[in-house]
């Protein structure tokens, strides 16, 4: 798709005021010649799936092995490794603040090439006392919540494939040798289960999350396990003769009267190393085996003392594959969730339009990646979209939700899943046509890495790039919903998709490698790596800016005006108390935009620059003129006395 080509014809050239009605919660949302808002309800019913905290909560997802290293005692080993057979015997940790791309002598044993020869093998060594430790950090940025990709055991670095949902990875804690062997002498039932140190470190881990007033949200994979989970792992060895041998889809059990290994069996999406749990007869819920143990599980982690009080267990979970495991098994998981807590967020992992889903499965929320991350690329970083398109398609994707959802979607643009924001808007997609337009190309696997795409950038950000991540985050912080940082981009951290995308933090004072080395061999660029505190003291003061505004935080959005000829879209939070304007020119040039809001005076109170002297309002009549540099996005409040 060219540059600026609308998805829709003719565009609006502009949005006016028009409130809308609510109905059982649904927005009647009118699109076409005429103009919406959208209402955020300030205060979910109390019927609402969604918790009161969570509405405009700003969240920060930490991926636990690549954050920080706080205990060196505990680091993976190479036994510890999904096959230890596959890796040499001199592997060891990575050095955290090493050239990411500059391969070991390990990894260069095992064969030339840069991702499928060693990168997944690599550990750096993050726990959970290194989440700990930097808790003062994360409340000194201003999050509220911390999502934690999964804790739970398992043998791979990003722990999607579970030896177990009952524990918290023994790697992750300050005994591993010790919690191996309290596991060995447990079964499957609850009451055989123990506290490993482990588990207790995470126990602590929320105490002094809760105490800093953080939730914390844990991944849940309930749709499939690893092999060496331990229903899987009997059924492996005993095959038909196993009680689990219904707990997974198995196609073909193995004859023992040949040579060959006829097992077989379903994994997610082909995948032999995650087996999927199996359905009901009736195809409607799990199947009673895994369902009860992953209720056992939930309430294990949410009341971990069972004495009735959730004040101790996690605030909420992520439900990773959250669309592949049947509907009614969510709404009974979701059944024991609300009465352990009432005020547990859940939010499901979606990639298309959720809004249906997450109604009839019971969540709260869903990562937004359909309803905002796509238009937010086509329009911010990729400036394909035009902003008249970008708002449209904004307004009907969350119209699409109850009234008292919208506050809590995760308003994301990158994570463990996508190449990071900063190095999208590295590649931002030009004048190249597009070859998933309905996504603007987000997360097309085929666009997003140099494992598939030759001419992928991987250098760092350019001043100008980073004044395009900077309206990024404004928008996140002002739209309607949860905004969602993925650990490090407040630090300047860049990187293509998985595996790059999971580097190890950047920390302050850390004296990191250059980037020098290309996974490929060519030549570029040798970029320095480390902690952007001028980024840093940006993102904190907009995360200050958004958690200081009810307005910003639960206020009805509405569009106040796009201009497609200039790149510029505004659009206006209301309280009822407080009023703010969010502006973005998304154009390089200067641009002076006439915004229909008929009273008060209104004053520049944050700038994506850092600069808000440069951009400056003029009321004239009925309307506010303001004018703001390219690329700049500018907040807007009303003055107390026009209130």
């Amino acid at each position: 798709m060219p540059a600026h080509a609308p998805l829709s014809s003719p565009p609006l050239l502009r949005w006016v005021v028009l409130l809308i009605a609510t109905l059982g919660g649904r927005a009647l949302a009118q699109v076409g010649d005429h103009e919406v808002a959208l209402r955020t309800d300030p205060t979910p019913s109390r019927t609402s799936t969604m918790p009161d905290w969570a509405v405009g909560a700003v969240f920060y997802q930490v991926f636990p092995e690549r954050f920080c290293n706080g205990d060196a005692t505990n680091d993976p080993t190479r036994q510890s490794l999904e096959s230890p057979d596959r890796v040499p015997v001199d592997w060891k940790v990575s050095p955290w603040t090493g050239d990411w791309y500059a391969r070991a002598a390990w990894e260069k044993s095992l064969g030339a090439d840069f991702f499928e020869h060693g990168v997944f093998d690599r550990r750096y060594g993050g726990d959970l006392q290194g989440v700990i430790d930097k808790l003062d950090y994360l409340q000194d940025l201003g999050v509220d919540a911390l999502y934690l990709n999964p804790v739970f055991y398992a043998r791979s670095l990003h722990k999607y494939d579970a030896a177990a949902f009952h524990h918290i990875d023994p790697h992750f804690g300050p005994d591993p040798a010790g919690d191996f062997e309290a596991m060995s002498r447990e079964t499957p039932d609850p009451a055989t289960w123990r506290w490993t140190a482990a588990d207790k470190l995470f126990l602590e881990l929320l105490r002094r999350a809760h105490d800093r007033n953080i939730r914390i949200v844990v991944d849940g994979v309930f749709n499939h396990t690893g092999r060496e989970f331990f229903a899987f792992a009997d059924l492996r060895k005993k095959q038909e003769q196993s009680i689990y041998k219904d707990w997974y889809i198995v196609q073909s059990f193995d004859n023992p009267a040949t040579d060959a290994d006829e097992f077989a069996y379903r994994g997610w999406w082909g995948v032999e190393s995650l087996p999927e749990f199996a359905d009901n007869a009736a195809g409607d819920n799990l199947h009673p085996g895994p369902k009860e143990y992953i209720l056992a599980v939930t309430r294990r982690w949410m009341d971990p003392d069972g004495d009735g009080d959730p004040s101790d267990g996690v605030d909420g979970w992520r439900l990773d594959c959250a669309g592949e495991a049947p509907v009614g098994f969510w709404q009974e998981w979701h059944r024991t969730v609300r009465r352990i807590n009432p005020h547990a967020y859940t939010v499901a992992e979606h990639w298309l339009d959720a809004a249906d889903f997450v109604r009839q499965a019971g969540f709260s929320a869903t990562m937004n990646y359909h309803g905002f991350a796509f238009p937010i690329k086509g329009f911010l970083v990729d400036d394909c979209l035009s902003p008249s398109d970008a708002a449209r398609m904004l307004v009907e994707r969350a119209a699409r939700f109850p009234a008292d959802t919208r506050g809590g979607l995760m308003s994301l643009v990158d994570s463990h899943d996508t190449d990071r924001l900063a190095s999208m808007i590295v590649n931002a997609q030009g004048d190249h046509p597009y070859a998933e337009p309905d996504r603007f190309d987000y997360d097309v696997s085929s666009r997003v890495s140099p494992r598939l795409r030759s001419d992928y950038d991987l250098r760092k950000p350019t001043a100008r790039e980073r004044r395009i991540q900077r309206m990024v985050a404004v928008m996140q912080a002002t739209y309607p919903g949860a905004p969602t940082f993925y650990y490090g981009t407040e630090a300047g951290m860049w990187g293509a998709d998985d595996p790059c995308d999971r580097m190890p933090m950047v920390w302050p004072h850390a004296r990191h490698d250059d980037q020098q080395a290309h996974p490929g061999g060519a030549d570029r660029s040798s970029d320095p790596v480390a902690f952007d505190n001028e980024l840093h003291r940006f993102y904190r003061s907009l995360i200050e800016l958004r958690r200081g505004s009810p307005a910003l935080q639960r206020g009805v959005m509405s569009i106040v005006a796009t201009d497609d000829a200039q790149r510029v879209l505004a659009f206006r939070r209301s309280d009822g108390k407080r009023t703010c304007l969010a502006v973005f020119n998304r154009g390089e040039s200067a641009a002076e935009v006439a915004l229909p809001v008929p009273t008060g005076a209104y004053d520049v109170v944050f700038a994506a620059s850092g600069a808000p002297s440069q951009s400056s309002s003029v009321r004239i009549g009925e309307t506010l003129n303001v004018r703001l540099p390219g690329l700049e996005a500018v907040v807007l409040e009303l003055q107390p006395s026009d209130r």
